[in-house]
This record gives C-alpha cells, sequence and structure tokens, in this order.
C-alpha cells in the first residue's frame, strides 16, 4: 500500500513538472477599457504561450511583429484596421495562432508585398476562421512549413493585376494544409511557388481577376474538392510533378484567354473525378506527360480538351464528355496517348451485342477542330450543314486528324 501510493505521488510529481510551463500561461484581455489598450502593447508583455484576447472593437494599427509562440484570439470579431499604411502582421516565431480577427485596410505597394498576415520562416502556425477586407496580399507564406489556413474569408477589390496581390500566396514553403477558405476578388486566389507537400482541400476561389489557383515549381501537392469558377482565366498549373486533382469543380471561366485548367510542363499526375463546366477551355494541355485523366465529367464547353504540343503517354479513361462545342482539339499527327472507356455525347455509332460499349470506335477529333486551331474566323460556321459534311467525311477517311486517335470503346451510357 505504501509502495502505492509513493508510486503515485511520484507520477503526480513529473506529470506537475511536465505541464508547469503550459499553468503559466495567461490570457491577457486587449480593449479600449482594459489595462492593455492595443495588439502591439499585449505583444510586447505576452510571454510564451499566453493568449491575447481582444475584445470587440476597432483597432487602428499596423506593422505588428509577433515574435513568440502567442495565441492572438478575437471575441466577436474585432476589427484591425491598418489605414493602408502597410503590412497588418508580420509572424516570425513558431507556434503562432491567429483567429477570429476582421483585418482590413493593407497598404498597397509598388516595391513591398504587404500583406494582412505575413509568415516568415515559421513552423506550427495556425491562422483560421478570419475575414479579410480591402487588402493587397492576404495571407503570405514565406519559407515557413507545418502550417493551418482554414476557414479564412478573403474579399478583395481588384481591378489591375500591377495593384493588387494574391488571396493566399506561399513561397518555398510546405507542409501546409489551406483548406475551406472563401476567396474573391483578387489577382490569384490561391499562389504557390515553390512549394511542396502542399493540401488544398475544400476552398471556394471565385470572381478573382487572373486566376482562381495557380502554381509553379511545387512537386507533391494535393488539390480535392475545391471550386474554381468565373475567374479571368481559370487554373493554371505549371512546371510540377506529382500532382493529384480530385473532385475539383472548375465552372464558368469564359474569355478568349480563359480554361478550366491550363496544364505546362506537369508530369506523373493525376487528374480525377473533377467537373469542367461551362468554359472556354475544360483543361488546356500543353508539354504534359505520364497524366491519368479518369472519372471526369467535361459539361457544355467551349472545347472540352485542347492538347497543344508534346504531350505523350497520357490515359483519358472513363471520362464523360457531355454537350460540349468540342471534346477534344489536337494539333499533333504524333500520337501516343489512350482514351479508352470514356462516354462521349455524340457518338453516333451503335451496341448490336448489349455490352454497354459501342461497336465502332469513336473519333474524337473533328476536322472542323482543326481548321478553328488554324483560322479562328472560321468559329462563325460552327453549326453549319458544310461544317458536318466535312467531319463525316474526315472521319470516314482521316487525312488531317491523327487516324490512331480513337475510342476503341466507347461507352453507351454517362459513366459517372
Amino acid at each position: 500500500m505504501i509502495r502505492t501510493e509513493k508510486h503515485s505521488i511520484y507520477i503526480f510529481l513529473v506529470t506537475l513538472l511536465l505541464t508547469a510551463p503550459q499553468c503559466l500561461a495567461q490570457i491577457i484581455e486587449v480593449c479600449a477599457e482594459c489595462e492593455v489598450k492595443n495588439i502591439q502593447q499585449g505583444v510586447a508583455l505576452a510571454e510564451d504561450r499566453d493568449t491575447l484576447l481582444i475584445k470587440k472593437g476597432e483597432y487602428q494599427e499596423f506593422n505588428i511583429l509577433v515574435d513568440k509562440p502567442i495565441s492572438i484570439i478575437g471575441e466577436d470579431f474585432p476589427v484591425i484596421d491598418g489605414q493602408e499604411k502597410g503590412e497588418i502582421f508580420r509572424i516570425v516565431s513558431d507556434n503562432v495562432r491567429i483567429q477570429g480577427l476582421i483585418i482590413v485596410n493593407v497598404g498597397v505597394s509598388y516595391t513591398t508585398d504587404h500583406a494582412a498576415i505575413r509568415v516568415v520562416r515559421s513552423s506550427n502556425f495556425n491562422i483560421e476562421n478570419n475575414r479579410f477586407e480591402n487588402l493587397f496580399f492576404g495571407i503570405f507564406l514565406e519559407r515557413s512549413s507545418k502550417g493551418v489556413i482554414k476557414g479564412n474569408r478573403i474579399m478583395g477589390i481588384a481591378r489591375d493585376e500591377y495593384n493588387s496581390g494574391n488571396g493566399v500566396h506561399l513561397w518555398y514553403s510546405n507542409n501546409i494544409s489551406v483548406s475551406d477558405n472563401r476567396i474573391e476578388g483578387v489577382r490569384d486566389g490561391i499562389y504557390l511557388e515553390f512549394s511542396d507537400t502542399i493540401r488544398i482541400h475544400g476552398n471556394e476561389s471565385r470572381r478573382n481577376l487572373r486566376y482562381g489557383l495557380h502554381f509553379m515549381f511545387s512537386n507533391d501537392n494535393q488539390y480535392t474538392n475545391n471550386l474554381f469558377e468565373n475567374n479571368g482565366a481559370g487554373v493554371a498549373v505549371m512546371f510540377s510533378k506529382r500532382i493529384r486533382m480530385t473532385g475539383n469543380r472548375f465552372r464558368k471561366n469564359w474569355g478568349p484567354a480563359s480554361y478550366g485548367m491550363l496544364l505546362k510542363e506537369i508530369n506523373d499526375a493525376e487528374i480525377n473525378d473533377n467537373l469542367f463546366e461551362e468554359n472556354t477551355v475544360g483543361i488546356n494541355i500543353e508539354g504534359s506527360n505520364r497524366i491519368i485523366y479518369k472519372g471526369n465529367q467535361f459539361v457544355r464547353n467551349g472545347w472540352a480538351v485542347k492538347v497543344l504540343g508534346a504531350c505523350y503517354t497520357n490515359r483519358f479513361m472513363a471520362n464523360d464528355f457531355l454537350y460540349n462545342s468540342f471534346d477534344l482539339s489536337y494539333n499533333s499527327n504524333i500520337n501516343d496517348n489512350i482514351f479508352e472507356g470514356n462516354y462521349w455525347s455524340n457518338y453516333s455509332g451503335y451496341d448490336l451485342d448489349k455490352d454497354g460499349i459501342g461497336d465502332v470506335p469513336h473519333r474524337p477529333v473533328k476536322l472542323f477542330s482543326y481548321i478553328v486551331n488554324r483560322t479562328p474566323e472560321t468559329l462563325i460556321l460552327l453549326r453549319s450543314l458544310f461544317m458536318d459534311l466535312i467531319d463525316f467525311s474526315e472521319r470516314v477517311s482521316p487525312v488531317f486528324t491523327p487516324d490512331n486517335l480513337v475510342d476503341a470503346k466507347p461507352k453507351m451510357r454517362v459513366v459517372q
């Protein structure tokens, strides 16, 4: 009995020692009537692991340097107004949390990328459930890692590319989760450069000046269940490897140089179970190889898929091509890409053995698509009987389109 009691006391003392630093953490209230009047004063007074509780109200502050592991939590969404004088928060410490604030009026600069929140060489940060308005850059990560950006609402008023920034901007960062954010009215909704192992999930990026999502030189990233809608030029995916894009929706990205998604120099990727609906071009592909396109729906686009040069060893399987003006545009006679088991709404074949697979192979490239690529003005003849006749003659005896580009097993019913 005595040994058991001594052992219990020993365990209690060890636990107390291990948890002592957490027990010493304090909550510092910040408000006009409080002892601490502003956030900068609160940060200066705080010790490691303290929490600044920002009471409801308006705080006119900018260039707030967070250089210690603390939490800054808003109560009833206080407003932090930068008065368009510069950056508002700069985080240079690990283990920082910023939550529940309304951050407005970031300063615009043509030489410095001012941000509502900038994270520099830090890790284990959490930026959650904040609102950003009248911003230059929203959240800017620089050489940072192991962080969470979640549930924020970023509302910009971008009118020109030269004086607007991005909603969420990652530069040389890794192991970041960006989820459930709503981003509108900025230059690029989400931008990544030299950033690996990033998880982009459940975001809505709408009505942005240029791209809903834009990334370059960023490998091993996952993009799942996001919405990219009504952006200037859609989504641009460039110079990256081992990308997985699943369950996303690319909608209503219209314009003379617009697309749902642009792929340029992308290799060894998976693009599965996405919706491309009502875009000028669903996917515009250039110099991209060894990509699996499976289970996607292409619905009422101008072009569902445009394949430009140097695209090899790609597989299009079990996709639905529904009511697009052109299902496929292809500008090369060299083809080792595989199209198999897709559904094509303009397929005119038959299925005598009733196995769900068309008995006649489908040729998705129309001669008219080939002509339009070289002479865009001919698009005005899109619905003419003459175009139907030359498309039919090309299917019977291919001369201009790749003769080995066929779906040998077209589905008779929608796959998805």
